[in-house]
């Protein structure tokens, strides 16, 4: 930065002593100044070659500053140049303006001594220069002095950008054993600042993980091999990491990072190999032609097509008996019987076999040939004695989720006797229930038939049972124990759900909690944890796990000042490792509440009542609030539940009511005067419904000869009621319920007696009414209606006697 300032003061000084510069339109580009000589030339007389009265017109600008640097970060306001005309002799009769981008809002002019300034800081980025025109004016006229001008402010840079893989990360693969130098990929970074000016964009490459493998390119950025031979077999993957610096890598320069993934692809530089050089199989004579009498095979340490192998028999002794074939899935050889065996005639088969690469690569050939060679003995078996195994007892050991089919051991059994008759070997039912194993009935291997799993079953006993096969009834057996071993299936895990709490006072680097993990696997005796944070949460500026290295870890702050309006509730992910084999991790989370504490670190609560309780309530007046709240609903709930209680019980009172169908209605009349608001003749059977009916609300009068009152004994009314139930039980059209049917008759149960008419023409008509307002209300008006209408008639027989 002070090189920077020097050099632009340096450049100020040469300017400035060029003084006057003289601008015509159009406007001379900004950089330029005349100089003091070419001044006074403009300034002179007539010119020589005598024109009478031409004279140049002098009139100039002088800046003194065309550049301005980018982000700036001083105080006051950055000074950019000034502008001044030869017609200013110092008297502020001249003003000077300034318009175009950013005039009054990035730059600004002093309008008496031509001065600008930047106001803030600029960025090259944003923008890299600024275009602007500068006029001189009369200030009391405001009449232009000098042609308006244009002239360019240019942001110099400066190295504030480093810079960036926008491709990264990078994946790349070369094939194993390239020699050096051979091409991987190539990387690129942009820097943002300006590449024409000083070294702030100039790029510089290098490797800063990755070495001795790999080499790049400083200026290009093409990464090689740098190392001869690598083997993939040895180590497949590779992570390089590559810097880009600017100013050329100088010191002082920024710089930026990105990783690469590079993988080894494989080539056939590997030849096949078998485990041992020597195969001893055992079979029987009576084996089909055609049928697998042992397998072998080789391994190739490549992968895909470079491993595929190809078996062969060398002509000789034996090899024109047997032939081989490959399988496809495990690469092993199938030894397949091409003629009929026959112990009597030979007893024993000795040939030799060769596994090869199907796909050679021609430039490793001079490693030498790429195959193996072992040597292959079948005996041929022929058993007439019961076999006899060769051990007293077997014990065999299987890791558990061992894959189904893997061979685990096996027993041997051979009959003594000079026949040799084959034997077969099968597996007592009865000892292996579940089936957890199978056995090769010829060789006499034993594999699993399922996934075991020690923490069921630690331990099986299964029974082998040796057969002859020409003599089926003689047998012999032999125990077999297969141990189930443990392996690490299990992650480990916290050994509870730990909550914790944090004090708002607590200090940084204090234990808060300690904590420990527990695993399924067995034994438990001897398992060893240990405790990290994931990856993802190094950052985390609150707290971290602390290993104390005897299967327990403490949860440590990062920072104090912890406060439970900001966060009450804090989670911590810790990463848990076991020591078995394979090695098993799992995540856990912890639970962290903060609380409030007194000094000595006692915890007071963790409760949210502070946060949101209002200064001065305390926690005796919020439990009397609740405790008045659930009385509040206490009593809102039993009068609720007391008013359907009671709606319940009248409605179950209606329904056990002894009639059917007795139809309830909320709706109220407007007593026994109103004849309106519901036809009562609904109530009667249409058919014996008189049109003649008299009013039940008024005295009938005397028209009819008296009728002898009907009993409910009457035969006209059994009768009538026979016949109405047999129309209705023989009405198609009838509900297929039970309903209540009227049958225009009143009954003589109430206290007050029948009112119906029908019993009225037989009472006297001098009847006195006034009893009926000892009935109750509900006679009231009747009663009122009854003697009114007596009173009229005792004034109408009083009127007529007098006259």
């Amino acid at each position: 930065m002070l090189t920077r300032n020097c050099l632009l003061l340096f450049l100020w000084g040469l300017v400035n002593e060029g003084s006057v510069s003289s601008l015509r339109p159009p406007s001379p580009p900004l950089g330029r100044s005349r100089t003091g000589r070419e001044h006074a030339r403009s300034s002179a007389g007539p010119m020589r070659n005598g024109a009478a009265g031409f004279q140049r017109v002098k009139r100039g600008w002088v800046w003194n500053q065309f550049f301005v640097l980018e982000e700036y970060m001083g105080s006051d306001p950055q000074y950019v140049g000034k502008l001044h005309t030869d017609l200013d002799r110092g008297d502020s009769a001249v003003k000077y303006t300034l318009s175009g981008e950013g005039a009054g809002s990035i730059f600004t002019i002093d309008q008496t001594t031509g001065d600008i300034h930047a106001l803030r800081s600029l960025d090259r980025e944003e923008k890299p220069y600024y275009t602007l025109r500068a006029q001189a004016v009369d200030i009391d006229t405001n009449r232009p002095l000098e042609p308006e001008s244009e002239f360019v402010i240019k942001v110099q840079d400066i190295n504030d950008n480093e810079p960036k893989f926008l491709e990264g990360p990078y994946m790349a693969s070369v094939p194993e054993m390239s020699p050096v130098g051979t091409y991987v990929t190539q990387v690129t970074a942009t820097d943002a600042d300006d590449p024409t000016y000083g070294n702030s964009a100039r790029v510089v490459y290098s490797i800063l993980h990755g070495q001795p493998y790999f080499s790049v390119d400083p200026k290009t950025g093409v990464i090689k091999t740098a190392l001869p031979n690598m083997d993939r077999e040895v180590k497949e993957q590779y992570q390089v990491l590559i810097q880009a610096k600017d100013m050329g890598g100088q010191l002082g320069g920024l710089a930026g990072t990105t990783t690469i993934n590079i993988s080894l692809s494989d080539v056939n530089d590997n030849p096949p190999r078998f485990s041992k050089s020597f195969f001893h199989l055992r079979v029987p004579e009576s084996s089909a032609v055609g049928s697998a009498v042992g397998r072998i095979k080789a391994h190739d340490l490549d992968i895909g097509k470079n491993a595929e192998v190809e078996y062969t028999i060398v002509p000789g002794d034996g090899g024109a008996m047997f032939d081989i074939t490959t399988n496809e899935h495990n690469q092993e050889g199938i030894l397949i019987l091409k003629r009929p065996l026959d112990y009597e005639t030979k007893k024993a088969y000795t040939f030799k076999v060769d596994a090869s690469n199907a796909h050679l690569d021609p430039r490793f050939q001079s490693f030498g040939a790429f195959k193996d060679t072992a040597t292959v003995k079948i005996n041929v078996l022929d058993v007439d004695e019961p076999p006899v195994f060769n051990k007293p007892s077997y014990v065999m050991d299987v890791y558990e989720d061992t894959p189904a089919g893997t061979i685990i051991g096996a027993v041997t059994a051979q009959d003594l006797d000079a026949s040799s008759s084959p034997v077969r070997y099968s597996i007592d039912w009865k000892s292996d229930l579940d089936s957890y194993f199978d056995i090769d009935p010829v060789e006499g291997t034993i594999s699993t038939n399922e996934l075991l799993d020690r923490e069921s079953i630690a331990q099986h006993n299964i029974s082998i049972v040796a057969t002859k096969l020409n003599s089926p009834v003689l047998t012999s057996r032999v125990a077999v124990t297969v141990h189930v071993l443990d392996i690490n299936e299990f992650p480990p895990e916290l050994a509870s759900p730990y909550e914790t709490f944090v004090c708002e006072n607590a200090k940084v680097g204090q234990v808060i909690q300690t904590f420990s993990a527990k695993d399924q696997d067995l034994p438990s005796a001897g398992q060893q944890f240990s405790f990290r944070s994931p990856k993802e949460d190094l950052k985390n500026k609150n707290f971290t796990i602390r290993d104390f290295g005897n299967n327990t870890a403490g949860i440590v702050t990062k920072r104090g000042g912890f406060r439970r309006r900001l966060q009450e509730i804090y989670f911590l992910p810790v990463v848990i490792d076991d020591n078995g084999y394979p090695p098993k991790s799992s995540t856990g989370t912890l639970t962290i509440r903060v609380c409030g504490c007194e000094s000595d670190g006692s915890l007071l609560t963790c409760s949210a009542e502070a946060i949101f309780l209002p200064v001065g309530l305390s926690t005796g007046a919020l439990i009397a609030i609740l405790l008045c709240i659930v009385i509040l609903l206490v009593i809102v709930v039993l009068y609720v539940g007391l008013r359907r209680q009671k709606k319940k019980e009248t409605l179950m009172s209606s329904k056990e009511d002894i009639r059917d169908n007795v139809i309830h209605y909320d709706d109220e009349g407007g007593g026994e005067e109103d004849t309106h608001a519901f036809d009562m003749g609904t109530l009667r059977n249409p058919k014996v419904v008189k049109e003649n009916l008299y009013r039940r609300d008024i005295k009938p009068e005397m028209k009819r000869g008296p009728r002898p009152a009907i009993s409910q004994d009457s035969a006209d009314i059994r009768d009538f009621i026979n016949q109405r139930l047999k129309e209705h039980d023989t009405d198609n059209s009838a509900p297929p319920y039970d309903s209540l049917a009227t049958y225009a008759y009143e009954g003589d149960g109430s206290v007050a007696e029948s009112l119906s008419s029908i019993e009225s023409l037989a009472i006297d008509l001098e009847e006195d009414y006034d009893y009926l307002s000892d009935w109750g209300p509900r006679f009231k008006t009747l009663a009122g209606i009854f003697g009114e209408q007596s009173e009229t008639q005792s004034d109408s027989t009083t009127t007529e006697n007098t006259h």
